[in-house]
């Protein structure tokens, strides 16, 4: 009688651990699928791909409406020079600070207006380099993907665009005015509502646009004018 009893409880012990190493294993495995899938950015991993030893892809952020419209508005069509240039005796010139995120309005070679503007991301940098206006929008509607977004406070382009002759990139308002001053944009370079509107009536199709990405004699002299001044001295 003795020995039944002794070998029922051993037996009742072993069982009794394996049932708590089952239960300590599965919390672990419900813990580790916790901390799998709670990264930020991560995707879950197929079997295949664990089994490969392929790490985990990052998300991409889905292209925001802006970057989106900055693309689509870059498709306007390209208007006729002749239509402004035509007895237009000054000549404009725009010239942009990347790192300044100032942008210079030049007629004649004289100072006309600095506007601060937001440029690319660093992931979507505005590019540098000698453009042209190649064409103009009032009110701009955004399409996109059987989307369609009227003008008003909506509207990812503001209510101005203007073109460069780098296709995909131009000057334009924005819904978002808190994005002003910073590096924020698909490329493209956005404005204050009141800012663009005003640009936009002084610009004409075949200015030149000077972006330049890094400080120079040309930049320190439109936007740190004062500064040059104070050092001198």
């Amino acid at each position: 009688m003795r020995r039944i009893v002794g070998v029922s409880a051993r037996g009742t012990a072993v069982t009794t651990l394996l049932l708590a190493g089952a239960v300590y294993l599965a919390a672990e495995a419900r813990q580790a699928m916790t901390r799998h899938y709670s990264q930020p950015d991560l995707q879950p991993t197929s079997g295949a791909a664990q089994q490969s030893g392929q790490k985990p892809q990052a998300m991409r952020a889905p292209k925001s409406d802006e970057q989106a419209a900055e693309q689509q508005a870059a498709q306007f069509p390209v208007e006729k020079l002749a239509r402004f240039s035509a007895n237009d005796p000054h000549t404009r010139q725009i010239v942009i600070s990347i790192p300044d995120r100032q942008l210079a309005l030049l007629e004649d070679g004289e100072l006309i207006k600095v506007y601060t503007v937001a440029v690319g991301a660093s992931e979507t940098p505005s590019p540098e380099g000698d453009f042209t206006i190649v064409n103009h929008a009032v009110d701009p509607t955004y399409r996109h993907e059987g989307m369609k977004i009227t003008p008003g406070k909506d509207n990812p382009l503001g209510t101005r665009w203007m073109g460069l002759s780098l296709k995909g990139y131009g000057i334009h308002g924005t819904n978002v005015q808190s994005s002003i001053g910073k590096a924020t944009s698909h490329g493209c370079f956005r404005m204050r509502k009141k800012d663009v509107e005003e640009l936009y009536s002084k610009v004409r199709i075949g200015d030149k646009v000077s972006v330049r990405g890094e400080r120079d004699e040309l930049t320190d002299g439109l936007f740190h004018k004062e500064e040059l001044l104070a050092s001198s001295h």
